[in-house]
């Protein structure tokens, strides 16, 4: 009797667990109720088909944007127009006076105004591309939607800025005895050429600066190097003429300079005293090619890491 009272009761093994079952099945039955992957990159015909269908949102938030950065400033969008006008004046003073880079260049106010307000236009849209989506994790995690939406409202935000900008170019031309000329028209192309440029670098940006975020702090040195290899304070082709003994690939590396061919194809355009002979051979070709090379590739770099954006 004490025996079996101590007797511990006989142990009841659980039954094996059924074997989990293969990958393609659970696929299959995914598929079977209609579940995707969450977050998943769409393909690149459907993703345009989704930015597409955000278009509205995209001008949207761009005009916001372009809205409230000056808001709490008392001259407000003033300083559109004042901050570039103000650079020009710095640089004019700088190179034109001190340093003597206006010598031998008609109409430099006009030369280096254009110059300036062009290349504040890529400098821009690549400085805001790189924290398109660093600085708006808020939104890319709360939010489903093609994140490239984002690099490319800001890209038109800086567009839009621009076109502030060139109203002050027209009456600076005007003013300096620029006529009006048909040839005004060519900066349209031009301009159309340096925005798809300059939205493929800010995609190109905004994914490396997603990943890297100390990106951010290291562009502003970048493109101010970039900046004065770009001939915004002074004409190329005149530094070349005087300059004979420079290596081959300087010059050439120069003249297929992107930031340098958009500046020369609206001073061109723009500025009577602008000369032809003094833009690179096959200078459309150029910049339609850089336009296509960083818009198109910039794109398809951006969308291949759509799936990693906001996380981590």
């Amino acid at each position: 009797m004490t025996q079996a009272l101590h007797t511990p009761p006989p142990t009841i093994s659980a039954p094996p667990a059924p074997p989990a079952p293969p990958e393609a099945d659970l696929a299959a039955l995914a598929a079977r109720h209609g579940l995707s992957v969450s977050g998943a990159r769409p393909s690149l015909p459907e993703y345009i088909r989704q930015l597409w269908a955000r278009r509205h949102f995209i001008g949207a938030f761009a005009t916001a944007k372009l809205t409230a950065q000056y808001s709490q400033a008392k001259l407000g969008q003033v300083w559109q127009v004042l901050t570039p006008l103000l650079n020009a004046a710095v640089y004019y003073f700088i190179f034109g006076k001190l340093m003597g880079t206006s010598r031998g260049i008609p109409d430099f106010i006009p030369f280096l105004v254009t110059g300036v307000f062009v290349w504040t236009f890529t400098q821009s849209s690549i400085m805001a591309g790189t924290r398109a989506i660093s600085g708006n994790l808020g939104l890319v995690r709360a939010l489903h939607f093609p994140r490239a939406a984002l690099p490319i409202s800001f890209a038109l935000q800086q567009f839009q800025q621009l076109m502030f900008s060139m109203a002050a170019l027209v009456v600076i031309l005007l003013c300096f005895g620029t006529p009006v000329a048909a040839s005004w028209v060519l900066a349209v192309p031009a301009l159309v050429l340096q925005s798809v440029f300059n939205t493929g670098i800010a995609m190109i940006m905004a994914r490396m600066g997603a990943k890297t975020p100390d990106i951010a702090q290291l562009m502003p040195f970048v493109l101010r190097t970039w900046m004065y290899a770009s001939g915004v304070m002074f004409s190329i082709s005149h530094m070349m003429s005087k300059h004979t003994d420079w290596p081959s690939w300087v010059t050439s590396a120069l003249q297929a300079n992107p930031a340098a061919v958009y500046i020369d194809l609206m001073r061109f355009a723009l500025i009577d005293s602008f000369h032809a002979s003094q833009l690179p051979p096959h200078v459309w070709a150029i910049a339609t090619g850089w336009a296509l090379l960083a818009g198109v590739g910039g794109f398809i770099y951006f969308w291949k890491a759509e799936e990693t954006y906001g996380r981590g």
